[in-house]
């Protein structure tokens, strides 16, 4: 099943939040693939400065992909 577009609109709403750090509760997400972090990455690059994301739970793939892709991002943090 694509997923993407509602995963973009999700993100479009997280960074229309407007708070310093957003909570994204991943617990539930089984997958996801490098367009999807890649979406992921370029909003957390979008936020204004002092605003983070952190991620809840995520899947074991995501953290492996962001550094892979895009060592050292500091406004996304992977909680334990």
């Amino acid at each position: 099943m694509n997923t993407r577009t509602v995963w973009q609109q999700a993100l479009q709403q997280l960074v229309e939040r407007g708070t310093d750090v957003h909570h994204v509760d991943l617990s539930r997400v089984r997958f996801v693939d490098v367009a999807g972090v890649t979406d992921l990455a370029v909003t957390a690059q979008r936020l204004p400065e002092g605003q983070r994301i952190v991620l809840h739970r995520p899947p074991a793939q995501l953290p492996r992909i962001l550094e892979l892709f895009w060592p050292g991002l500091s406004v996304i943090e992977v909680a334990a």
